[in-house]
């Protein structure tokens, strides 16, 4: 094995201990709050693109009005 600090058997303890000491309520509250989390990222980080596109259909409407 790998001379690593973080070795997958190590992990594996570490989740088994936090398990034990926390119970799994609280860690499907946490599974979901980090779930929810990535989820508004994702949306907050494609909004702006979003909002480009609408800006670039909106003058090409415009434009399309003019002619």
């Amino acid at each position: 094995m790998g001379e690593g600090l973080f070795q997958p058997l190590h992990l594996l303890l570490i989740v088994a201990i936090a398990l034990l000491v926390f119970g799994t309520s609280k860690f499907a509250a946490v599974g979901k709050g980090l779930g929810e989390g990535i989820r508004n990222f994702k949306s907050a980080m494609k909004t702006p693109e979003a909002e480009r596109e609408d800006a670039k259909k909106k003058e090409k409407e415009e434009e399309e009005k003019k002619v």
